[in-house]
């Protein structure tokens, strides 16, 4: 299946350290599938080298049959917008395709394509201090969306966004997924984010992470809000808080017992 990851990588500082030991997932097209594992684990370090940014020590990232370095087959979204300040709206959603050697107007022609399912219409000569939080995450995953990659990396999206906020993203998010069914994985530390969304929720163990857990979502789609209160979706939530609780506990039980 396209998306599947393995292998162990370090972390250098003052000495080489395991961040991820022998981690193996998968996801298929049109699925959501969402990372969770206590803070430190490693799961940024996942996503950079699904995104070609690290190289593990070993294993690979296999894209169907083949391996991929993931530049060619992902497009990652980080933590923060990262909008340049002095470029509009639209010339920052056409950022992507332009670094990929695409004329300045093609591209800005694809993105511009996508303002109105992405709720910007009229913001296209705007700076990005004139945004929103909320519009300012739009145009960050518009950009991403935009390059056509097979896989989206989205690594805490809405994660500096105030309650309110994140849940109309999250609910935005949900409606256009389900028009596109791109291959998505979202690193959340949200686990109700992760349940709402995704069809999976993979679990990681503390450092050296390890895959802990991987639960299935089994709720119908379109997912309103009320299903949070469900006896299915607390059912999912207390599983996996669970999970998250027994590797936190021990992370920190491991810190508290190393050398100093």
């Amino acid at each position: 299946m396209p998306g599947r990851g393995g292998g162990a990588a370090r972390r250098h500082g003052t000495g080489s350290r395991l961040v991820l030991d022998r981690v193996s997932f998968d996801a298929a097209p049109g699925e959501f599938v969402s990372v969770i594992g206590p803070s430190g684990c490693g799961k940024s370090t996942v996503f950079n080298i699904l995104a070609g940014l690290d190289s593990p020590d070993s294993g690979r990232v296999l894209v169907g049959d083949e391996a991929s370095s993931g530049t060619p087959h992902s497009a990652y979204m980080p933590q923060k917008d990262l909008l340049f300040p002095w470029r509009t709206i639209l010339d920052n959603t056409a950022l992507g395709l332009e670094v990929q050697g695409i004329d300045k107007r093609e591209a800005r022609r694809r993105a511009r394509e996508l303002f109105p399912i992405f709720g910007l219409s009229g913001f296209e000569d705007a700076r990005p201090f004139q945004l929103s939080g909320g519009m300012r995450q739009r145009a960050a995953m518009l950009r991403t969306v935009v390059q056509d990659r097979e896989l989206l990396l989205l690594d805490e999206p809405f994660g500096a966004l105030d309650s309110l906020t994140r849940t109309e993203m999250q609910d935005w998010l949900q409606q256009v997924w389900q028009q596109y069914r791109w291959m998505v994985l979202m690193i959340t530390h949200d686990i109700r984010e992760a349940v709402y969304l995704s069809d999976r929720v993979i679990v990681l163990s503390a450092r050296p992470a390890t895959v802990r857990r991987e639960v299935r979502v089994d709720l119908p789609r379109p997912r309103e809000l009320s299903v949070v209160t469900s006896p299915e979706f607390v059912a999912v939530e207390q599983e996996l808080l669970e999970v998250l609780h027994e590797e936190s506990r021990r992370a920190l039980a491991e810190q508290e017992s190393a050398p100093r």
